[in-house]
């Protein structure tokens, strides 16, 4: 406490965050956004975006068979607000093929093509360099101990049934 003129006031020190979640919550979003800036680069070079790359992996794991687009959307890091949009600049390249199986001709199927799996190729050594250049410093037991700490943070905000909770990504 303070006296100025003759009044009590409070002499507060003004907080940097409103709470231990707060900080922490911004901690994660400027960590993204510092990290996520190696990777803008790198797929730039290919003409791509990291969605697009995260879905032409999610179809190479199935090779030669195809997903619904709605589970290719679901699988993927982050949210797609236009599953479409991404797969059509994929086709567009010939990275992907789209089929309708006869059983179900609602149901759109995508599957990535030679052309894709080519491009997967050629960009693998460089995906792991960036990975080595973003989090390599940490160490193999920082890393796991991180690894685990986001599992938990996230595991209450996850879709029960997804493939996040489920551990199938």
């Amino acid at each position: 406490m303070s006296q100025i003129a003759g009044k009590s006031q409070t002499v507060r020190r003004a907080a940097k965050f409103d709470s231990l979640e707060q900080e922490a919550c911004l901690q994660l979003w400027r960590s993204y956004d510092r990290l996520r800036a190696f990777e803008d680069e790198l797929f730039a070079r290919h003409d791509l975006s990291a969605q697009q790359y995260n879905a032409l992996r999610l179809l190479q794991a199935v090779y030669q068979a195809t997903l619904p687009v709605s589970a290719v959307g679901a699988k993927l890091i982050s949210r797609a607000p236009d599953m479409t949009r991404l797969l059509d600049k994929l086709d567009e390249r010939a990275l992907v093929r789209r089929e309708r199986k006869a059983a179900n001709r609602r149901v759109v199927e995508v599957g990535v093509t030679d052309a894709g799996l080519t491009l997967l190729d050629a960009l693998a050594a460089e995906v792991r360099a960036c990975h080595e250049r973003q989090l390599g410093h940490l160490g193999d037991d920082k890393l796991r101990e991180l690894i685990a700490m986001l599992k938990e943070a996230r595991r209450p905000h996850e879709e029960a049934a997804g493939p996040w909770a489920r551990g199938d990504s």
